[in-house]
């Protein structure tokens, strides 16, 4: 029952035409959502890659994905609104460090599942009472705020609150992880925060499945 457009910034006077269209083939026009979006601008070494279609000088999208990857390519531009003019920096969208949000969050997950491999699997009953440090309480507030996250989203298009909560997810996770020892000599604790493990990986892995981005398991 919702039509969603995308138009480009310099196409705006179309929102009213396309509304009307749909109303003279029969449809309410509110069941149209056009959502204009703002330009691109790349750049490299700091420094802008000029553009112009008068001259014939662009780049494409698949030229970009090619250069970047799609995973990369996919996730910058859903860090922005669409009201949003956007630098898309190539510098960092090549960078395998904590810099780059792509890395951050796959590598979380690459995480994760190097310690579900290590692990035994939970059949006894778990004492959630154990988890009292500050990190494991971050970690498990960011599971609470994931569906008001994806409704909301749903509600108004600003897609950035996805990309911006599975980088704050992933920050929470690799806070938990280097101020809690997952695997230790008391059983209960290890139950637990394994739990809260296992938690990480299938929030993660529903979040980048929504943005259309791979969870790889492992990453080198």
């Amino acid at each position: 029952d919702r039509l969603i457009l995308f138009l480009g910034a310099d196409h705006h006077g179309y929102v009213a035409r396309l509304k009307a269209g749909a109303y003279a083939l029969g449809y309410k026009k509110e069941s149209v959502d056009a959502i204009v979006m703002q330009l691109v601008r790349l750049f490299e070494k700091g420094k802008q890659v000029r553009m112009s279609k008068r001259t014939g000088i662009y780049v494409t999208i698949d030229e970009l994905i090619d250069e970047v990857g799609l995973d990369i390519a996919r996730f910058f531009f859903l860090t922005r609104g669409n009201d949003t003019q956007f630098n898309f920096d190539m510098d960092l969208a090549k960078e395998k460090s904590d810099e780059n949000p792509v890395f951050k969050v796959q590598y979380a997950y690459a995480r994760v599942c190097s310690i579900l491999r290590k692990s035994k699997s939970l059949k006894s009953k778990i004492n959630f009472g154990l988890l009292k440090k500050t990190s494991e309480l971050n970690l498990m507030k960011q599971f609470i705020i994931f569906p008001e996250v994806v409704e909301n989203t749903a509600k108004d298009y600003q897609v950035q609150r996805i990309p911006q909560y599975v980088t704050e997810l992933a920050d929470a996770f690799h806070s938990f992880y280097e101020n809690c020892q997952v695997i230790n000599e008391d059983k209960e604790l290890y139950k637990a925060r394994l739990a809260l493990v296992l938690a990480t990986k299938i929030v993660l892995k529903n979040t980048l499945d929504l943005m259309g981005i791979s969870a790889p398991k492992i990453m080198r």
